[in-house]
């Protein structure tokens, strides 16, 4: 157990015997822990396997290449369309922890298979990417914003095409192109 990680958990007060019994299970299955981004994290060799971490309604289990995970009891959760390639498995009770116990188990036991073989989620790439119509207005006028934005690493480029087609009204969209066209042009991501 990594003193860290029982001190992050000493203090969370909505989801502490949540995460103490999910805790048990990770270590049991024979996973390194560590605190990574103030979260419990289980990892094999080095590459991660699957965080804890709590929200409002619901604890999770997110398993880091859950994609590649088969999912026979249809339990884990694509947690935006956005995500590529975790899935949570959520909780909203020790109860409900001790009922899929076994499945927890299973999955685990199956995300270290996966870890082990190097197996790799396929991502999309920033082409694949949708290009909100207002964004795509702006590159087809200005080549230097074009040229700016196509010199970006793939990951700015998703960053910006993600906050651009977040935006519900064509308005907010246009706001937000013109606010960070700028930051494009300096060569500069989205939280840069």
């Amino acid at each position: 157990m990594n003193p860290l990680v029982s001190k992050v958990h000493a203090g969370e007060k909505r989801w502490s015997a949540e995460f103490g019994a999910l805790r048990q299970l990770c270590l049991a299955s024979g996973l390194n822990e560590e605190l990574k981004w103030g979260q419990a994290c289980y990892d094999l060799n080095g590459g991660n396997v699957v965080v804890i971490h709590g929200f409002k309604a619901y604890c999770a289990l997110l398993f880091f290449k859950g994609a590649l995970l088969k999912d026979p009891k249809g339990i884990l959760i694509q947690q935006t369309k956005n995500v590529q390639a975790a899935r949570q498995m959520r909780f909203r009770s020790l109860a409900e922890i001790g009922k899929y116990r076994a499945a927890v188990m299973d999955y685990l036991t199956a995300a270290i298979a996966v870890e082990k073989s190097g197996a790799k989620v396929q991502m999309k790439s920033a082409a694949q990417f949708t290009v909100p119509a207002e964004f795509q207005m702006r590159l087809d006028n200005d080549p230097a914003v074009a040229k700016a934005f196509h010199a970006l690493t793939p990951g700015r480029q998703k960053g910006y095409l993600l906050h651009f087609a977040g935006a519900k009204q064509p308005a907010t969209r246009a706001a937000r192109v013109e606010k960070h066209a700028p930051r494009i042009l300096r060569g500069l991501g989205l939280n840069d």
